[in-house]
């Protein structure tokens, strides 16, 4: 029970923060506070690019996190020792059975792949949709560019290109030929 509490918050972090998994297996208790607003935010500096990196989470999101047990009172998941790329894989390997036994499927029925990763590209996506600029989403990722975003959220987000192009239909009604 305990693990699969850890995996659930581990998920919904991820999946409200944007954080690689590395990231949140390795996020300090300290990094976790509220701001001026009362908001649950995190701050942190990414382990792949040092860049830092500000988001607010949903405040049960925050809740969890802070009751979340854990064997250094330091850190939310990691034990504190060791290589955190390690614990990590740990909760990668974790990943990979939760994914297998969830059969997820692609719309015609083939095994969809399924990888940790797919939290954060949740998270930009979301963010898309919502009508957020994306140099907005990219400083959010921690991307040091735009074109990164661009390069790796742009294909995916075909319900974006369906907003836009129906955007640009309404402009066509309040026109005069």
């Amino acid at each position: 029970m305990f693990r699969a509490l850890r995996l659930r918050v581990l998920t919904l972090l991820m999946r409200w923060s944007g954080l690689s998994i590395l990231d949140a297996v390795t996020l300090a208790r300290d990094r976790l506070s509220k701001n001026e607003e009362n908001d649950d935010q995190i701050f942190l500096y990414l382990a792949k690019t040092n860049v830092p990196v500000y988001v607010v989470i949903p405040p049960d999101v925050a809740d969890l996190l802070r009751s979340l047990p854990n064997s250094n009172p330091n850190y939310f998941f990691w034990p504190g020792n060791g290589d955190p790329r390690s614990a990590a894989n740990v909760f990668q390997r974790s990943y990979w059975k939760l994914f297998r036994l969830a059969k997820i499927c692609q719309p015609d029925g083939t095994r969809k792949r399924c990888y940790p990763h797919m939290f954060r590209d949740t998270f930009a996506v979301e963010l898309l949709l919502a009508g957020n600029p994306i140099d907005q989403v990219a400083l959010l990722l921690g991307h040091s560019s735009v074109k990164i975003t661009e390069r790796h959220y742009a294909p995916f987000c075909k319900a974006r290109q369906q907003q836009l192009t129906a955007a640009v239909k309404r402009s066509w009604n309040s026109s005069d030929f």
